[in-house]
């Protein structure tokens, strides 16, 4: 026996629930899947947890600098972890529960936990029960990479879930990796009082930037204490008897690094590897992303992925609008794609970058006549208000449509000035109309006017 129903979902990530809600809104019998925890990676191991420890770091650092504010604090500072993990828990923990009670109040709605797996395109089987449906969704997120580097195998290591059980502040902390995650990482244990290394392997941090941006962030972090180790062509692991040997060989420094803790910050991969998606036909890529058209259909006609199993964008937010993309053309007669997307995201090391659309490297590539204007943030009143003045504010635009085509704000707020840029691009409009915008003083975002108005030829 089986039961069918109009819809199934697998996975309660940031698209899943959404979905769900609109499905049995327009009246469909729908069935969400679950095999682990409701939320998917930004509510349990992402987004709120870390952010919520990217704030209590910013915290203990800003009392550090107290005194250069004549602010006068008596007594030692120190860090309670298990009580700043027990914040992030909490924060967790509430945005699950409401996941959980928003599902359970929707009609029509069948919530199953367990492991889904295809038998055929259109029928699953979770545990000992056999679910039919004429459309189906994919939602699995994915997880952590452990790449086969050598010794990994013979090494406690941490990924970006189980560094969250920690109750020590590790005496050193070695990261593998210097991208997004990594850096976050790096720079909230540092001012939790953690030694800290990044083993990047590339040339740089965080490549997929501009330079100035990847060498601006390196001295920022650098400037607080943390060693960072690029050109790291033959990273490999090895007990010692004081800690965890990282063989780094570089092109300077010690070819080994002995640290307490390691991370792995090397990536992600999809959960997509235990689905029997063999078994309904659908097409992965190499990397084991579920392959989908710019509306997010499978090559298997009914069947759809959101969120990071396909591939198509690594953010709680683009796969929030996966869902929104898939809801209007299924639902309300839209014609919705992916590629109209302007991708905008943040790195939260403290200060944050945000960013939008093309960097500048990519914009020259394009070959398109380019304008470009770059000022730092000692020019912005509220970074020189708070004493906050690191990093810059860079614009490129297209010269002959006057269509902003990237921006990068590294610097004080730049995760929410960069909304500013991000909705002119969506709007489609000339960089004149933010030019002579009246932005509130005083404000990050009121430099953006100065910004653009600067723009000269690249």
């Amino acid at each position: 026996m089986s039961r069918r129903f109009d819809a199934i979902i697998i996975g309660a990530g940031q698209a899943g629930p959404s979905l769900a809600a609109r499905l049995t809104g327009a009246g469909m019998t729908v069935a969400l899947v679950e095999r682990h925890f409701f939320g998917g990676t930004c509510v349990n191991t992402g987004c709120m947890p870390t952010k919520t420890l990217v704030a209590s770091a910013r915290v203990a650092h800003q009392v550090q600098r107290a005194a250069e504010y004549g602010v006068v604090v008596h007594g030692d500072i120190g860090i309670d972890l298990p009580r700043a993990m027990a914040r992030a828990h909490k924060v967790t923990e509430t945005s699950r529960g409401n996941i959980e009670r928003w599902l359970g109040s929707m009609e029509r709605l069948t919530v199953l936990r367990g492991h889904a797996r295809f038998g055929r395109a259109d029928t699953l089987r979770i545990d000992d029960e056999v679910i039919t449906a004429p459309r189906i969704f994919l939602n699995v997120g994915g997880r952590a990479l452990v790449p086969e580097m050598p010794g990994v195998g013979a090494i406690d290591y941490l990924t970006n879930t189980s560094i969250l059980q920690l109750d020590v502040v590790p005496k050193h902390l070695a990261i593998v990796g210097g991208s997004y995650i990594g850096l976050e990482y790096a720079q909230m244990f540092r001012r939790f009082g953690a030694e800290v290394t990044i083993v990047e392997r590339l040339p740089r941090l965080i490549a997929r930037e501009d330079e100035d941006v990847s060498t601006t962030i390196r001295e920022i972090l650098e400037a607080e204490g943390i060693t960072v180790r690029t050109n790291a062509e033959c990273i490999a692991f090895a007990a010692r008897p004081n800690g965890i040997g990282v063989q780094v060989d570089c092109t300077s420094g010690s070819p080994e690094v002995i640290a307490s803790h390691v991370l792995l910050a090397v990536g992600r991969r999809p959960n997509t590897d235990d689905l029997g998606l063999e078994h309904a036909g659908v097409t992965t890529d190499q990397h084991g992303y579920v392959v989908v058209d710019d509306t997010l259909a499978t090559n298997v006609p009914g069947i759809w992925a959101m969120g990071d199993c396909n591939g198509r964008g690594a953010f709680t937010h683009t796969a929030y609008n996966d869902y929104e993309i898939i809801a209007a053309n299924l639902l309300d007669g839209g014609q919705r794609r992916v590629s109209s997307r302007i991708l905008g995201y943040a790195l939260y090391t403290d200060p944050p970058l945000g960013r939008v659309g093309m960097t500048e490297t990519q914009a020259r590539a394009s070959g398109k006549p380019l304008l470009v204007s770059k000022r730092p943030m000692t020019r912005v009143g509220r970074a020189v208000e708070r004493d906050e003045t690191q990093g810059f504010m860079k614009v490129v635009a297209d010269a002959e449509t006057h269509r902003i085509l990237g921006a990068a704000i590294l610097g004080v707020s730049g995760d929410e000035a960069i909304h500013g840029v991000l909705d002119l691009m969506n709007a489609d409009q000339p960089y004149e109309t933010l030019q002579w915008a009246v932005p509130i003083h005083p404000t990050v975002s009121e430099l953006l006017p100065t910004l653009v108005g600067d723009l000269k030829p690249a």
